[in-house]
């Protein structure tokens, strides 16, 4: 019983001297390294950053981003509506499984496409598929349906209601379904979906979004102006008369 006792009481000491080296240790390394690696704000930034990504919470703008730089004016633009020349473009930076992105469509786009049809407005939409695979399959479905005419029929097919899709209603099948529902010639999605074309289409447009600070979705540009998150419509319309009316008095 007193071997046992004995050796149970240095047990604890042991412990402690092991722990108290490895803090030590831990101490050493962590004065060794890059201060700005190991701050807690630095830590904080980055899951705040990882946390938020692919959501419609607001974010600082990129104050670096040259936004003009993202309008194309491209008139064979298959995922664009209104004029080359309207005195005003939106872009848009979206993802289909996005619910913020299928709200924004729903409510705003609307209003968005009476300016497109006036002539002031342009709108180009830009993909970013921050939630992987099933949302750039989608991307390339709608680009492909822009092929044939129909990007926005198919696009307002994907947030019918303003509900994002399952991500099994984004799959290969049933997106092709999907573009015989509307009418589509399906061979032909198909084949484009998997061009090349399409591909690095879709691609470029993602690097865009990504390199102007889309790292959540959905983002805006408009008129000089950086817009995230679906914000009431009524911010938009104000956005929009401003860029107007700065491109009317010669201020932009």
């Amino acid at each position: 019983m007193g071997a046992h006792t004995g050796r149970a009481a240095t047990r604890p000491r042991t412990v402690t001297v092991v722990v108290l080296a490895v803090a030590a240790l831990l101490v050493v390394f962590a004065l060794a390294m890059d201060p700005g690696e190991v701050s807690g704000e630095r830590v904080a930034e980055r899951a705040a950053a990882v946390e938020d990504a692919p959501t419609g919470i607001e974010q600082p703008a990129q104050p670096e981003s040259d936004v003009g730089s993202a309008e194309r004016h491209d008139p064979d633009d298959p995922l664009a509506a209104g004029p080359v020349d309207a005195p005003v473009t939106l872009v848009v930076f979206s993802d289909y499984q996005c619910p913020f992105c299928a709200q924004w469509s729903h409510e705003t786009l609307p209003l968005m496409m009476d300016e497109v049809e006036a002539g002031s407005l342009r709108i180009e939409w830009r993909d970013v598929n921050v939630y992987g695979a099933a949302s750039e399959r989608a991307s390339r479905a709608a680009y492909a349906a822009g092929l044939q005419g129909a990007f926005w029929e198919y696009h307002d097919a994907l947030y019918e209601g303003g509900e994002k899709r399952s991500e099994a209603g984004l799959g290969q099948d049933a997106l092709i379904t999907l573009a015989a529902e509307l009418g589509l010639d399906t061979e032909r999605l198909a084949t484009d979906m998997e061009s090349k074309e399409t591909v690095a289409q879709i691609a470029e447009n993602q690097q865009l979004g990504l390199d102007l600070g889309a790292f959540s979705t959905p983002m805006f540009l408009m008129g000089g102006q950086t817009l995230v998150g679906a914000q009431p419509s009524q911010v938009f319309l104000d956005a929009f008369e401003r860029a107007l009316a700065s491109v009317e008095t010669g201020e932009r």
